[in-house]
């Protein structure tokens, strides 16, 4: 019999995961909150720009689909700061320049994925909002604009409907499930660096922009076109916040200490941060995942995350394709179902913590001296031994290694690190020598025993 699916949640990871099932004869419908963002722009929610890497690569390329996203992506190569004199320093990504991000529109992305979605024949409706939902029956109750409410049922119901997900507040009626919602007391401003009056970009296109300043920062990613998206990262409250910038005079102070050399590229920026929603960030955790056969919890509605390692969108993707690995070995779907929960859950929890360090290495280390120090030996090892070593950053970005490994390899390589970095002033001064043979003595025999491959 043909398999048959809710999924609740259109947004880029839903549209995936739906593309996935119904290209293996399930017949699936999507149920999306929101309208349907390719007839209102004003539909596309959160428009912070996503960044594309090699886990989220890896699913749209099971599915046939990643040379046409690239298509719609800008490039990125590396970090470029800027220092409160305007001075700049750029940190390349990877070893080379076939170590790229890419940086993409939600919105851009989220049309493509949904036209492929009814191209593969699933259903989407939009503007319904689901309540009631139980997870063990497969039923829920959905609203849609008229007011009128319409009860559902499905043999499979699929939860990708984000951080503040309907499914998983059905899952509150599971014994023994449990979640958390930690919310950082820093927010979010999206602002725009306009494209030049020539059409050109005003700040080198290969590179994610910041300006760390400590207690917040500021942050552009290139769009197609000729513009950046720009966000301020900020406290809610307290002496600066966004609490305190209600009016132009402390909006275009607040610029001129901060940011100086960023308010002439950022247009008519006041009135844009005044009427800017200030958006939340916080992570989600939660187990279990799954109930039976009957309901699967995928993306940010399960596993949430901070946007500091630009992994959330390629968990999510991640998630589709594991999944893909597990239905191509027809396992059934209640073993499936706790296979999954089983293997994603450590490595969602890893990358949760890693996104929350980021958060403060691009708030306020990437200006630090000494950080910057250990950038330097760091990516002189991975030039020297590339076989042996690999950054943090590239393992967790430009791999398919599981992130609670890579998180476990970079606590080693802080190690290394600090051995390497201890009372030298200059990267050129570090001994590679005795880098090698910490490799070997510290990280190899963690590589061997996870069966852990750096060739990528």
């Amino acid at each position: 019999m043909t398999k048959q699916a809710i999924v609740v949640g259109g947004g880029p990871v839903g549209c995936v995961l739906s593309v996935l099932l119904a290209r293996r004869g399930w017949q699936v419908e999507v149920y999306e909150r929101r309208p349907d963002l390719r007839l209102a722009e004003h539909a596309a929610g959160r428009s912070i720009n996503l960044v594309l890497t090699a886990r989220g690569l890896r699913a749209l390329e099971i599915l046939g689909l990643k040379d046409q996203v690239l298509e719609i992506t800008v490039p990125v190569y590396g970090r470029m700061m800027h220092a409160l004199d305007g001075a700049l320093a750029y940190q390349p990504y990877g070893k080379d320049d076939r170590e790229r991000n890419y940086s993409v529109s939600r919105g851009d992305l989220n049309r493509y994925l949904l036209d492929v979605a009814e191209k593969s024949g699933v259903k989407v409706h939009f503007e319904q909002v689901a309540s009631e939902v139980d997870v063990r029956a497969g039923r829920l109750v959905v609203t849609g604009p008229d007011g009128a409410a319409r009860t559902l049922e499905t043999p499979h119901l699929f939860g990708a409907d984000g951080a503040p997900s309907a499914v998983r507040g059905g899952m509150q009626a599971v014994e023994g499930f449990r979640e958390s919602l930690d919310m950082l007391p820093d927010g979010y401003k999206e602002l725009l660096f306009p494209e030049t009056p020539e059409g050109n970009y005003c700040m080198e296109v290969r590179a994610l922009h910041i300006w760390p300043r400590g207690r917040h920062f500021l942050m552009g990613l290139p769009n197609q076109g000729g513009s950046f998206t720009g966000t301020l990262y900020l406290p809610l409250e307290g002496e600066e916040s966004f609490a305190t910038l209600t009016h132009p005079e402390a909006v275009r102070a607040f610029f001129g200490r901060h940011y100086p050399d960023a308010v002439p590229l950022l247009g008519d920026y006041v009135e844009a941060f005044l009427e800017s929603p200030t958006g939340h960030l916080g992570t989600v955790r939660c187990a279990p995942w799954h109930v039976g056969e009957r309901t699967l919890l995928v993306g940010d509605a399960s596993h949430g995350i901070v946007p500091f390692f630009g992994q959330g969108l390629n968990s999510g993707f991640e998630d589709c394709a594991v999944l893909h690995g597990l239905l191509e070995a027809e396992t059934p779907l209640a073993e499936l179902f706790a296979t999954f929960s089983q293997r994603r859950k450590p490595n969602t929890d890893a990358i949760a913590d890693m996104a929350l360090e980021n958060y403060v290495e691009m708030r306020d280390k990437v200006g630090d001296p000494r950080f910057l120090l250990r950038k330097q030996v760091e990516s002189r090892l991975e030039r020297a031994y590339p076989e042996l070593f690999r950054s943090r950053y590239a393992m967790v970005v430009y791999s398919s290694i599981p992130y609670a490994q890579a998180q476990a390899a970079g606590r080693i390589h802080d190690e290394i690190l600090g051995e390497l970095c201890a009372g030298i002033e200059r990267a050129e001064d570090a001994d590679l020598e005795r880098g090698r043979e910490l490799i070997d003595a510290k990280l190899t025999p963690f590589h061997a025993a996870h069966g852990i491959s750096l060739a990528f």
